[in-house]
């Protein structure tokens, strides 16, 4: 039916005007679809598109001999063609034709990057957008350059820097257009990618969580449930559960067909569920075990580095610790205070990150504790006795329908801060945590 009333606008038109406005109606409907359909009809959205596309074809088909410029021609067709997520043969034969025939079409050469991606040539892809660039400074062929980088490098030096790039690329392309979502959305996706790849700094989380805010108040970029399924990665590695759950939860009934934003929330649930109930029943121990082992906890012995009311930081300064039992600590970083206790239990999950085990200290409170950037293999055993300095506790406070999780639970970005068993662990117990995020949209 829309199809039909711009056709009737366009009688007036050049056949290559008609064809443009039919390629760009059926964008138009793919990327706003949901401003004039319920989240209810989102399973259906792929079929409505492939029957836009269709109407669209015939559009073409209709003109195709009224239309002199075959390189424009084919470009369109092409582009139609790649509206769909899946890849295309036809596209990328009608993409390579149309650069071809006008090596300086930027659009083309954008669409054919495109195609490649989904293809999985991520090196044919570069040599699109980087072409498309010699030609033209332009944000598509920028933001796409910024998501080929990332798939680069064959080592963690040289990933690391292509991230780096991958950054500037995407922050060149918003200086091309501010309010793009799309390209805000590319960018929390390179600084989520920067931070985890390097030494995971706060503030470069703090700009990809910014620039996925930013992309949120564009209404294109709003509904796509890569933003929120990788905003809820984040949120999840920062604890903050039920944003986390209800990023989930956005990007599952923005793409029904896809099963890993509704996997994740579901395992998110679980391992809430798991860590509430060990920390209540302090490991599911017996009363008379528990007791035991308590008593085999060593005091200042224990505490290997940090006995003695001081250990030295990590620039070398002298930091004052006093022992001080969980019960005492608040909901924030405890400076100058250590905790010492035994491993109870630890929770064995799908997702490596973090490591979580249950603590109990000498009054017999419980706390989960979760670590971070484990090295793959290394993990804290039931009967282990554990120092933590300077404590960072997060409240976890989650309601999601008829489940409710509220407790305490430590916070510890790295291995190497832990004395075990009287001994403080090494930097070989350490390696960057590692979290995937999606690339489906981009």
């Amino acid at each position: 039916m829309e199809q039909e009333e711009m056709e009737t606008e366009n009688q007036n038109q050049t056949p290559l005007g008609t064809v443009q406005d039919a390629v760009e109606c059926l964008y138009t409907f793919r990327d706003h679809y949901f401003e004039n359909h319920s989240l209810e009809e989102a399973a259906n959205k792929t079929e409505k598109v492939a029957k836009q596309l269709k109407e669209t074809l015939n559009i073409l088909e209709t003109h195709q001999g009224s239309i002199e410029n075959k390189a424009q021609y084919c470009m369109l067709r092409g582009k139609a063609l790649n509206v769909l997520p899946s890849y295309s043969a036809e596209a990328l034969e009608l993409l390579s034709k149309a650069v071809k025939l006008d090596p300086k079409m930027v659009e083309a050469w954008n669409n054919l990057g495109e195609t490649y991606w989904k293809k999985g040539d991520i090196a044919a892809a570069k040599n699109c957008f980087s072409g498309a660039l010699e030609h033209s400074k332009n944000k598509i062929s920028l933001r796409n350059l910024s998501m080929v980088l990332r798939q680069l490098g064959k080592d963690q030096e040289e990933r690391l820097k292509y991230t780096e790039e991958s950054v500037e690329f995407a922050k060149s392309a918003i200086e091309l257009d501010i309010k793009d979502g799309t390209s805000w959305f590319i960018m929390g996706n390179a600084y989520l990618s920067l931070f985890f790849g390097s030494n995971q700094l706060p503030k470069v989380l703090k700009q990809c969580m910014s620039a996925y805010n930013q992309a949120e108040k564009d209404i294109v970029a709003s509904c796509n449930p890569d933003l929120h399924f990788n905003r809820a990665i984040a949120y999840k590695y920062m604890e903050e559960y039920q944003l986390a759950l209800v990023g989930f939860s956005r990007a599952a009934a923005l793409d029904p067909t896809w099963g890993e934003p509704m996997e994740k929330h579901n395992k998110l649930l679980e391992y809430l569920a798991t860590i509430q109930d060990y920390t209540h029943k302090k490991g599911k121990l017996k009363g008379k075990k528990l007791e035991t082992m308590l008593k085999s906890l060593k005091g200042d012995q224990d505490l290997g580095a940090y006995q003695g009311g001081s250990y030295k930081g990590p620039k070398g300064q002298t930091v004052k610790l006093e022992k001080t039992f969980l019960k005492n600590l608040k909901p924030e970083l405890n400076s100058e205070k250590v905790i010492i206790g035994k491993v109870v239990c630890s929770f064995t999950s799908d997702d490596p990150v973090p490591f979580s085990f249950c603590f109990v200290d000498e009054e017999e409170t419980c706390f989960p504790v979760n670590v971070y950037n484990v090295a793959p293999g290394y993990g804290v055993k039931i009967g282990d006795s554990v120092a933590i300095p300077e404590p960072f506790v997060q409240l976890v406070d989650v309601k999601v329908g008829e489940q409710a999780f509220q407790f305490k639970s430590i916070r510890v970005d790295s291995p190497v801060v832990l004395v075990v068993n009287g001994r403080k662990l090494g930097l070989d117990k350490q390696a960057p945590s590692q979290l995937s995020v999606s690339a489906k949209s981009e």
